[in-house]
């Protein structure tokens, strides 16, 4: 057992990544309608069947009444500054097209300082069609006098049904002092610590503050062997985005030797078309550790949980 001091440790433990998460956005009929729109420089309404009422950009179903808007309209390009907001990367407005009961918001052209509630603007395209909402690339202030417009029906128009998109979130995050003793110990010494419950005296992996069961606090750190119980597995043949593993692959639930909880990791070191006929719930595994210069201080310094033969065991 040893104190709860950090050992090898003299800054603060924290964990520096970005999440990259690319997927497909389906847009769905009236936003998918309205961005084929924008790419052959048309601003696309709709109007309620019920109620009359146009919105831009076009709903599929009315903000009012709740109807389903099933007939679009073609809207004039000029319209009439209902809000405005100015931030560091770009003057906001609220434009109310010439015909329409509902507010659009875009950015202003950069020269539009001026611009305030009332005042007249007209669109501006972009150059280049890319199949987003700044294929309109900003309202611009109207000095020409132009006249308003009315909305135009129209029949049917392509639709842009899927847009390739991604969220990406850069982030820090800290480790503590019970999450960064384990991995600390990991990293240099191959050696996986619990924390102990001074009332049910169950060790928790990973260690943690307080007991699940108990709701004490723990009162120190204990060594754990990296052998154990396999408890239930999965087998995974799915590719999806952020793996760090090559399907197919088993996840498992581990219960290591001395501790009462559940570590998550993987199975490997055998044919994994095999699994389901060669794993079973109960057996005996043991981690296999990379080499001490590959170790990093993480969960995934053990490369994978192997099958302990009956051999091994000494039975």
């Amino acid at each position: 057992m040893t104190d709860g001091l950090l050992t090898g440790i003299d800054q603060p433990q924290v964990l520096e990544t970005t999440l990259s998460l690319p997927y497909t956005l389906t847009t769905g009929r009236a936003a998918g309608t309205f961005l084929a729109e924008l790419g052959n420089k048309r601003i696309l309404g709709s109007r309620c069947d019920k109620c009359a009422r146009v919105m831009t950009p076009p709903q599929d179903y009315c903000s009012r009444c709740g109807s389903a808007s099933e007939t679009f309209v073609h809207m004039p390009e000029r319209g009439t500054v209902t809000a405005v907001t100015r931030t560091d990367r770009a003057i906001l407005a609220l434009v109310q097209l010439d015909g329409s009961d509902s507010g659009f918001l875009h950015r202003l052209a950069p020269d539009s300082h001026h611009a305030a509630v009332g005042a007249r603007v007209r669109a501006v395209w972009a150059d280049t069609p890319s199949q987003s909402m700044l294929d309109l690339d900003c309202f611009a202030l109207d000095d020409t006098g132009g006249h308003a417009g009315s909305a135009i029906e129209v029949g049917e128009v392509a639709v842009v049904a899927e847009l390739a998109y991604s969220l990406t979130l850069h982030y820090k995050h800290a480790y503590g002092p019970h999450y960064g003793r384990l991995f600390d110990e990991l990293a240099t010494h191959r050696r996986i610590l619990g924390s102990l419950c001074p009332s049910c005296r169950n060790v928790l992996v990973p260690p943690r503050e307080f007991c699940d069961a108990c709701f004490v606090r723990t009162a120190q750190y204990v060594d754990v062997a990296d052998t154990g119980i396999l408890q239930a597995f999965s087998v995974i043949h799915m590719e999806f985005v952020g793996q760090t593993r090559k399907p197919p692959y088993v996840y498992a639930e581990i219960v290591l030797d001395g501790s009462a909880t559940r570590l998550i990791h993987t199975i490997a070191g055998f044919d994994v078309t095999t699994a389901a006929e060669r794993l079973q719930i109960g057996m005996p595994v043991r981690a296999v550790w990379k080499d001490r210069a590959d170790c990093h201080g993480t969960l995934d310094d053990i490369d994978y949980f192997e099958i302990v033969t009956g051999s091994e065991r000494g039975d």
